[in-house]
């Protein structure tokens, strides 16, 4: 790949991996509108790794706390507020794990058409547009229960079907059980880490099966730069997403989605 090529896939994967507008609808316009080469499995484990990073980095003193908590009163038999959202991340990356096991193979071969993106791109940008209008937004994650984590979780698997995007489904469906802006992305990107890990280590043990020569050239910068482009955008959708709200990101969708059908047509 070009030096451009790799910096333009990486900022794509670090942007759209946690804003709601979907990886996979801007992932296909390189390849199949473009007419750029396939950035290779490698690549794609780079990129992973380098958001799970972000996520992590940005999320550290969470992740600690919650993890410590779980630990903690898992131990002891009891459930406080820290351990109770440590669970209800574990429960909520459940349905989504079941659902990549079960139809993993079904959605490559039968969902990956740009007209399918096309469409679950426009028709989930307005299911988000609805959430926001009619949630209530007047919970945050301490009042998080292991039944909305189950909601988001089943939610989070649609995320599957591309076009879909995954923050973009479980903000909606957080939305919709009432919880602010800033505690459904917040618990969104959370649930975000154990499946970008459980991702990149499926997409690991493809590339070992694989084998091959590796380009470790690309492969550290698409990973630094996926880093650096996520913990961005992770930062400024957190500081102005209460005032900007999810409307500029339901038009874009609805924008995206009449692009791709125009120009797959």
């Amino acid at each position: 790949m070009e030096l451009w090529h790799i910096i333009a896939l990486a900022v794509i994967q670090g942007l759209t991996e946690f804003l709601p507008i979907s990886s996979s609808a801007h992932l296909i316009l390189p390849s199949q509108i473009l007419g750029w080469p396939d950035q290779g499995l490698a690549f794609d484990v780079a990129v992973h790794v380098g958001t799970l990073a972000a996520v992590m980095w940005y999320f550290r003193r969470e992740v600690y706390r919650l993890t410590v908590a779980w630990a903690g009163d898992t131990a002891r038999g009891r459930i406080g507020e820290d351990s109770g959202l440590a669970w209800a991340v574990i429960v909520g990356t459940i349905p989504a794990g079941l659902a990549g096991l079960l139809l993993n193979d079904f959605i490559e071969t039968e969902l990956r058409s740009g007209l399918v993106i096309a469409a679950t791109t426009v028709g989930f940008g307005l299911v988000l547009w609805w959430s926001d209008a009619v949630g209530r937004r007047s919970r945050d994650l301490p009042a998080l229960t292991i039944k909305d984590a189950i909601v988001v979780g089943l939610a989070q698997a649609l995320a599957l079907i591309p076009g879909t995007s995954r923050s973009g489904i479980t903000i909606t469906a957080a939305l919709f059980l009432g919880l602010k802006r800033e505690a459904a992305a917040r618990f969104s990107f959370l649930l975000s880490i154990p499946l970008i890990l459980a991702a990149g280590l499926l997409k690991t043990l493809e590339l070992v099966e694989q084998g091959g020569a590796t380009d470790w050239a690309a492969i550290w910068l698409g990973t630094l730069v996926s880093f650096v482009s996520a913990v961005i955008c992770i930062h400024l959708f957190l500081k102005f997403l209460e005032r900007l709200g999810m409307m500029p990101f339901v038009i874009y969708r609805l924008l995206l989605g009449l692009l791709l059908v125009v120009m797959l047509w």
